[in-house]
């Protein structure tokens, strides 16, 4: 059995459709380089005004499906990653979400993780992404 479990963690896995909201353009860029090469869908987003008018476009339109994840700064102008992820939640939207962030102290932490939110710490790797990607899209 352990070793079934093994095999199904080391697979990687399909395409995820995956929302990008970072307001630093080089990293943002990275990062969605990192994604695609991954074989991800990524649609970028400068900040979380945007990501929320896009997620808003998402539900009001017939039938689309909604984003497999969601990858968020934590400070952006706008809205803050965790004013997202708390919006998304009360809203009963329950897509995956990373938060990322240079200012992961223990109490924020915390909060994103009672929202349901896994957090990536500044500066990381992108083995770190990917393997967070990885246990999320799954």
């Amino acid at each position: 059995m352990f070793d079934r479990i093994k095999m199904w963690l080391q697979t990687p896995p399909g395409p995820a459709r995956i929302l990008l909201a970072e307001d630093d353009a080089v990293l943002r860029s990275v990062i969605e380089a990192t994604l695609r090469e991954d074989g991800h869908e990524v649609v970028p987003f400068p900040d979380g005004n945007h990501l929320l008018a896009h997620i808003e476009e998402l539900v009001m339109v017939e039938n689309s499906t909604p984003p497999d994840l969601i990858i968020s700064d934590l400070m952006m102008p706008g809205y803050t990653g965790i004013e997202i992820l708390s919006a998304l939640r009360q809203a009963d939207f329950d897509t995956p979400v990373i938060l990322i962030t240079a200012y992961g102290d223990r109490a924020t932490h915390e909060m994103a993780f009672e929202l349901g939110a896994a957090m990536i710490d500044k500066p990381f790797g992108v083995n770190v992404l990917l393997d967070t990607v990885r246990c999320l899209v799954r």
